[in-house]
């Protein structure tokens, strides 16, 4: 869980089970701490890669929003599964009674004296499980490679691709 003093997110990294021509979609959840309305957007490094839905909004309080990130189908696996992309969430406290429609880039801006948090989630793509290669009677792999150099086996594999939502194109 990524932490601030407007809002909390989870999970603190979003991670991906990255598969060929699949668009991926993967749920944040955002949980405002305050007694305050508190508006928030979300930008990326990839925005091409990348829908975020709601991009901004505004989190009432003691309460949760959701947002959906979803990975544009890639044609390519990156080398070695890594990923560079990046996600900041910004948060800014605004009037009561705010609604989404009221939110505007200004709101955002720090030069203009407002107070921004922000929290950086990196992405991470996790590697479907390998399946026997032709011929070979071992079975699948016991584990795949996470960027971080950690191992995930297929059933924490399948544990994260149950919490995304996978469309075949």
């Amino acid at each position: 869980m990524s932490t601030g003093e407007l809002l909390s997110s989870e999970p603190s990294e979003l991670k991906f089970p990255f598969e060929l021509k699949k668009q991926i979609s993967c749920s944040l959840q955002l949980s405002n701490k305050t007694d305050n309305y508190v508006a928030f957007k979300v930008k990326t490094t990839n925005p091409k890669k990348y829908c975020v839905r709601p991009n901004t909004g505004v989190v009432l309080p003691r309460s949760t929003c959701d947002v959906i990130v979803t990975m544009q189908a890639q044609k390519e696996a990156p080398p070695d599964m890594q990923c560079r992309d990046k996600f900041l969430l910004q948060s800014v406290k605004v009037n009561d009674g705010l609604t989404a429609n009221d939110i505007t880039a200004e709101m955002f801006n720090k030069e203009a004296g407002n107070v921004v948090e922000e929290c950086k989630l990196k992405v991470v793509y996790i590697s479907p499980p390998s399946t026997a290669q032709e011929g070979s009677e071992e079975g699948p792999s016991p584990g795949v490679s996470f960027s971080d150099g950690k191992h995930a086996n297929a059933a924490e594999f399948a544990s994260v691709r149950s919490r995304c939502m996978c469309f075949c194109y």
